[in-house]
């Protein structure tokens, strides 16, 4: 059973991985990239490393996308204040 599940695990995290890859949008990967901690943070937990994989589950699940959804917004906001400021 062991064995079964952590072969799930680590063919969740290559798909998640190879989307993450081909994700062009940085909110979109934002997300993805959440998706992909959840799995890695799964996959310390089956292989029995429950400590790497709550810190997995903080900054890989919750922290790194909380950050990219943060600058994307920054960012996003910056240039539509320059194109308001452009137009007048």
């Amino acid at each position: 059973m062991n064995d079964w599940l952590i072969g799930v695990c680590l063919v969740f995290v290559v798909v998640d991985a190879t989307l993450a890859v081909f994700t062009r949008d940085p909110a979109r990967q934002a997300v993805v990239l959440s998706a992909l901690g959840l799995g890695l943070a799964a996959l310390f937990a089956v292989l029995q490393a429950p400590d790497v994989a709550l810190s997995q589950l903080a900054v890989g699940t919750a922290l790194t996308p909380l950050l990219i959804l943060l600058t994307v917004r920054r960012i996003s906001r910056s240039a539509a204040a320059e194109d308001d400021e452009e137009r007048r």
